[in-house]
């Protein structure tokens, strides 16, 4: 059985975020207990999260962290789940936690990769949203955040994977805005362009207009504070997005020729 969390004070917002222990989860961890929120963080790797709180000197009572892979629906709902006993309703929760990986179709084993990819980007973050909807709901009020990418806009060689789960969360988050919008909870989709990882310094391609993780939270915690619907960060991809939407296939498919592919798993 999980530890039991020691209920929380409520004398500040909470945010949940997943995929905590690094990256740009860990990054957003750090800009919300700068403003003092209270964090409820959610990863595989709990003793990671458990070191980093101790590291950055905070309050443990302000901190809750749970040890879930968002790929175990039982285990990321019973995380949501014990927040909302141990935490109280959250103000905002950010469904963060993701993979890029690349695959080759003709490949049998990336066929067990994307669906590990789909089971982590797509259906992890319905269910790190599942436990708090009913509550956000009856207390009409919540920000559900969903991290989709830049490359939701348009398919690239070798990003199958990667791509089209993205693209499927932006159409996730835009018809669960509309469910609940009537309902007082809101959702905001990030789009995020190139961010200093270590997913992304894998890359084996040139990453234009590429930012800091901490810069990347400023900017998404500005819009979520904003409600914006869709932001893609920085403005600058943004541009670039709304060009790749309005391309001419011919021209796409010549600008991608030659392009480096995303390495695979077993590369």
């Amino acid at each position: 059985m999980p530890e039991t969390q020691l209920p929380m004070p409520t004398d500040a917002p909470l945010v949940v975020i997943t995929g905590a222990s690094s990256g740009i989860g860990q990054a957003l961890a750090s800009a919300y207990a700068q403003r003092g929120w209270r964090l409820a963080l959610v990863a595989r790797r709990a003793e990671v999260m458990q070191a980093w709180v101790r590291e950055q000197q905070l309050d443990p009572a302000r901190v809750a962290v749970y040890g879930a892979d968002v790929q175990d629906i039982d285990a990321i709902v019973d995380a949501g789940q014990r927040c909302l006993l141990e935490c109280g309703l959250p103000d905002v929760v950010i469904a963060n936690a993701g993979i890029s990986v690349g695959i080759d179709t003709a490949e049998r084993s990336d066929l067990d990769v994307l669906r590990e990819i789909y089971a982590t980007n797509n259906v992890g973050m319905a269910a790190t949203f599942h436990p708090f909807i009913a509550a956000m709901r009856l207390a009409r009020r919540g920000t559900l955040v969903g991290v989709a990418s830049v490359g939701a806009i348009r398919g690239m060689p070798g990003h199958g994977g990667y791509c089209a789960s993205k693209a499927a969360v932006a159409s996730y988050c835009e018809s669960l805005r509309l469910e609940l919008r009537s309902d007082g909870v809101r959702v905001v989709t990030l789009l995020p362009g190139f961010v200093d990882t270590p997913l992304t310094r894998q890359n084996p391609y040139p990453m234009p207009f590429m930012m800091s993780a901490p810069a990347f939270a400023a900017r998404a915690i500005r819009a979520i504070d904003a409600a914006d619907r869709w932001r893609v960060i920085p403005w600058q991809m943004g541009w670039v997005a709304k060009l790749l939407r309005c391309l001419p296939d011919a021209i796409y498919d010549r600008a991608m020729a030659g392009r480096a592919r995303k390495k695979r798993r077993s590369e």
